[in-house]
């Protein structure tokens, strides 16, 4: 090109304004790039040698560092990995630690998605999964195997709202080399923080709690950077023996953070359930308002309750808040700040009185979807837990009756008002099904 001469139109549309005018916002910004310049080979060079800096966004970008950093922080963990969704934080957790003729002893009590993934993907991978009873630690003791490779469970299960003794199932792992990877999704680390009492690695759904708002998926592993290769190295050869090009093992190269950094440039970027950084922004807004809304969230939920415990139309309340509550003993050990805002009940009048409650409530929202800042509801039975038997349904707790809710923010006297006009009208349906006996 001459000297001095314009750049072409299509040129100038591709380039001009590139270059940003410094400046330090307040609020995070969004890196909303597939890719990152380099300022010259060497750094290109050094980027790809020891991961320094910023390439490429499936391999790491600003903005999603941020709320990683963020996470690990409020976790009390060594490090967080972002990735795009719930489902994707337990696929590469997993992966991460068990391969093809390896096992893990799994919670009975999990999200459908989780069994799914267990029975139907992993199997085909060569994973096998035992289930047991989550409150049974000699089940734990005795279903490991020498290929154990993992624990997985959720600190309250779905839906009986069971409460997950992870101190003991940890230890139970921890004495054979095995890490416990924890579901913390319902309990949030403002409820809960496993890592604390002896988990390994936890995941969340940052579609729920996190983000809050409904708006965006997202999930993250935090790893509490304890991994030790003496007690554990055995389980786990792909962490300590050298790597395919005879070069150091993610054990020397990083001690105890060897699991993480596996989890960060091994599994994760090669699997590629890479988070968009707006989701990654949307997720680090919401967390900045998490403790206020989860405060709000368990005081509502455990209000809500206690008013249908005392309904005559209620069977059953599984809320672990509740003193009625087999565990909640051990849910007072573990949630001093709350229980949380999701939790079941049983209606006496099963499939019709759902379906009048869910078709009639008008503050509540009737969808597939927890931890929104909106009180939702939802049928287990024709839904999450419809793949599963009738007997494995009702031993998490799921009958025809039965209603999850995940209570939101809005005002108490709101939400029982409304869960009032619906279960009153489950007089008039009972009249309606005595006439028409009668008629008939």
């Amino acid at each position: 090109m001459a000297a001095n001469a314009e750049p072409g139109f299509s040129t100038r549309q591709v380039h001009v304004g590139a270059s940003t005018v410094s400046a330090s916002p307040r609020a995070l910004p969004i890196y909303l790039t597939a890719g990152f310049t380099f300022t010259d080979l060497d750094e290109s060079a050094e980027h790809f040698g020891s991961g320094a800096g910023f390439g490429y966004t499936r391999t790491g970008n600003p903005t999603v560092q941020a709320v990683e950093e963020r996470l690990a922080s409020l976790e009390g963990g060594d490090q967080a990995v972002l990735v795009s969704s719930g489902q994707a934080a337990v696929t590469v957790a997993l992966l991460a630690l068990a391969g093809a003729g390896d096992h893990v002893v799994v919670s009975e009590h999990i999200y459908e998605g989780t069994r799914g993934l267990l029975l139907d993907n992993l199997a085909r991978l060569g994973i096998e999964t035992t289930f047991v009873d989550a409150s049974d630690l000699d089940a734990w003791r005795d279903a490991v195997t020498p290929l154990t490779r993992a624990f997985f469970a959720e600190t309250l299960s779905n839906a009986r709202n069971d409460v997950l003794d992870i101190a003991a199932v940890s230890t139970i792992g921890r004495q054979q080399g095995i890490p416990l990877v924890v579901d913390s999704t319902f309990t949030t680390p403002y409820l809960l923080r496993p890592l604390e009492h002896g988990a390994a690695v936890v995941v969340h759904s940052a579609s729920k709690f996190l983000a809050g708002q409904g708006a965006v998926l997202g999930g993250v592993i935090v790893d509490d950077g304890r991994f030790d290769a003496a007690a554990s190295g055995h389980r786990f050869p792909h962490l300590v023996q050298t790597d395919r090009l005879g070069g150091a093992s993610y054990a020397e190269k990083h001690g105890g953070r060897a699991r993480g950094a596996y989890i960060r440039e091994s599994v994760a970027p090669r699997f590629g359930p890479s988070p968009s950084p707006l989701n990654a922004f949307l997720i680090g807004q919401g967390i900045e308002t998490l403790s206020l809304r989860v405060e709000r969230q368990s005081q509502n939920a455990l209000a809500v309750a206690r008013w249908l415990e005392e309904r005559p139309e209620v069977e059953r309340v599984d809320h672990v808040g509740l003193a009625s509550h087999p565990h909640h003993e051990l849910g007072a050990r573990y949630l001093r700040r709350g229980s949380g805002s999701v939790f079941t009940v049983t209606l006496r009048g099963g499939l019709e009185a759902v379906r009048h409650v869910v078709q009639s409530v008008e503050v509540i929202t009737h969808m597939t979807h927890l931890g929104d800042v909106r009180s939702l509801v939802l049928h287990p039975q024709s839904t999450s837990h419809a793949a599963r038997t009738v007997a494995e349904r009702e031993r998490a707790g799921v009958f025809p009756g039965t209603l999850r809710f995940s209570i939101g923010i809005e005002d108490i006297d709101d939400l029982l008002a409304d869960l009032a006009q619906a279960l009153d009208g489950l007089a008039g349906l009972s009249s309606d099904v005595e006439r028409e006996v009668v008629v008939l």
